[in-house]
């Protein structure tokens, strides 16, 4: 059984965070129509399958499309994020998309199919195929198909784990966890990302005993302060911190000098201040939360796990006994992807990809501006050089020195300065207004004067042996 042909400019292949905030700049800069695809019910992507208590890891005030506020643009003044700007939950994430798509809808030029599966057989058709029914409705593609598919998220209740789990042993996604009485051998949380962070906090803060609670950590972070990423009235701590962290980059004469004044002046900081970090995967935390997981007693270290037995876990380099009725919380989905980049822009697609660090919708809602606003792929992959999601340590020179060429180029092209400023996503908007304000002007100052030597002493490191800094 098939369904009426479609005709359309765009096909986007994904109605999550990227695909919308895509969709609703295209839509906002030119007159183009758009079929929005996705597999699930309804738009928000893997925020429709996250696990109950996580919220965002960025203010709301910068999160979302462009064309909509996230929240109230309120900083919180109780509760375990006072004194920053408040952070969406899932659950308000996912009615947000779901009035974005209403109001793209409503444009009448997005046609949205959920439940629906894209098979896309070239560069100019692709076939919509209903889950429910198994219907099919043929589609073509006047301009380009934009696959967000590309950096689709491992979520822990979507994830298959690496590893053995034997008959028996009580092993649960993190989601399950809010279901979960305290059993009588204790949490053992498995992963060393963001989402374990966020496991450990939420079971300390509800009261669990710290000896009850296990960390498996592979590996240890390098994770950033939440004082930070401030955007709005709080801008002033931003502009501040990343000149100091740009006059560093200009400055430092190897990795290993740079990491440990990084650290110095609180751009980065370890939870365990006895470990040296080899990953950095953009994890943020407050002051708070930083105190609260160095109150875990029991870390594991010794690598990653292989197998869990109904007595033991078997990690790469140990053996760890543990009570038969120990519960293990699974947080090792990878989150974010992270394949091989590839150009943004193509003549009949557009590959959505990170190139500003730590910014996703921004990223994704100023390549719809360039596609709306430009024609020559060249010029418009020279305005967006993709810059793959940092993994280990060493990668945060990489990815500064990326995300730095690219500001330098967009500042010095008016149009897309003049949108960015003025993009709600842009956790720098409206910088200017604040350059009064103690210690703003000069930190601008401080920026312009070591952002050129800072990008070429980047450059330098990211070719030298990273002699004194862990991989």
């Amino acid at each position: 059984m098939s369904g009426a042909p479609i005709d359309v400019d765009y096909l986007v292949v994904g109605a999550g965070a990227a695909g919308l905030a895509f969709t609703d700049s295209l839509i906002a800069e030119s007159d183009a129509t758009v079929l929005l695809v996705d597999r699930r019910h309804g738009p928000g992507g893997h925020w429709n399958d996250a696990y109950p208590f996580v919220q965002l890891h960025q203010p709301s005030a910068y999160y979302g499309v462009n064309s909509r506020t996230l929240g109230e643009d309120r900083i919180d003044d109780g509760g375990p994020n006072a004194g920053y700007y408040e952070r969406a939950p899932a659950a308000e994430i996912c009615h947000y998309y779901q009035s974005v798509l209403d109001d793209l809808v409503r444009s009448g030029r997005v046609e949205f199919l959920g439940m629906t599966d894209c098979i896309v057989d070239d560069d100019t058709r692709a076939r919509a195929v209903c889950r429910l029914t198994a219907s099919e409705r043929q589609i073509t593609v006047r301009r380009k198909i934009m696959d967000a598919r590309y950096l689709e998220s491992s979520i822990p209740a979507t994830h298959t784990p690496t590893f053995g789990v034997d008959d028996g042993v009580q092993f649960i996604p993190v989601n399950d966890l809010v279901k979960s009485a305290q059993p009588a051998g204790g949490f053992v949380v498995i992963g060393a990302g963001k989402t374990a962070m966020d496991a450990c906090t939420w079971l300390l803060d509800n009261g669990v005993d710290t000896g009850e609670v296990s960390w498996v950590k592979p590996r240890d972070a390098w994770v950033i302060d939440r004082r930070l990423l401030q955007p709005l009235d709080k801008i002033g701590d931003f502009i501040i911190g990343w000149a100091t962290a740009t006059k560093i980059a200009a400055t430092s004469t190897s990795a290993a000098e740079l990491f440990d004044r990084l650290e110095d002046a609180g751009q980065l900081r370890r939870i365990d201040t006895s470990v040296e970090p080899t990953m950095y995967r953009m994890a943020i935390l407050s002051d708070r939360e930083v105190d609260t997981l160095r109150g875990v007693d029991r870390v594991i270290r010794g690598g990653h796990v292989r197998r869990i037995a109904s007595d033991r876990i078997l990690l790469d380099d140990a053996e760890v006994p543990v009570p038969r009725d120990t519960l293990f919380v699974d947080c090792t989905a990878e989150g974010l992807a992270n394949p091989a980049p590839r150009p943004i822009f193509e003549p009949r697609r557009i590959t959505l990809q990170a190139v500003r660090e730590g910014s996703p919708p921004f990223n994704c809602a100023l390549t719809g501006y360039l596609e709306a606003t430009r024609d020559d792929v060249d010029e418009q992959n020279r305005l967006m050089p993709t810059n793959p999601y940092p993994n280990t340590a060493i990668d945060w020179i990489r990815v500064r020195h990326v995300g730095m060429l690219s500001q330098r180029l967009w500042d010095e092209t008016t149009d897309v300065a003049e949108w960015i400023d003025g993009s709600r996503l842009n956790i720098a908007a409206g910088l200017i207004t604040h350059a009064a304000e103690p210690g703003v002007g000069a930190a601008i100052g401080t920026y312009l004067e070591h952002r050129d030597p800072a990008i070429e002493n980047l450059d330098r490191l990211r070719r030298a042996p990273a002699v004194g800094v862990s991989p």
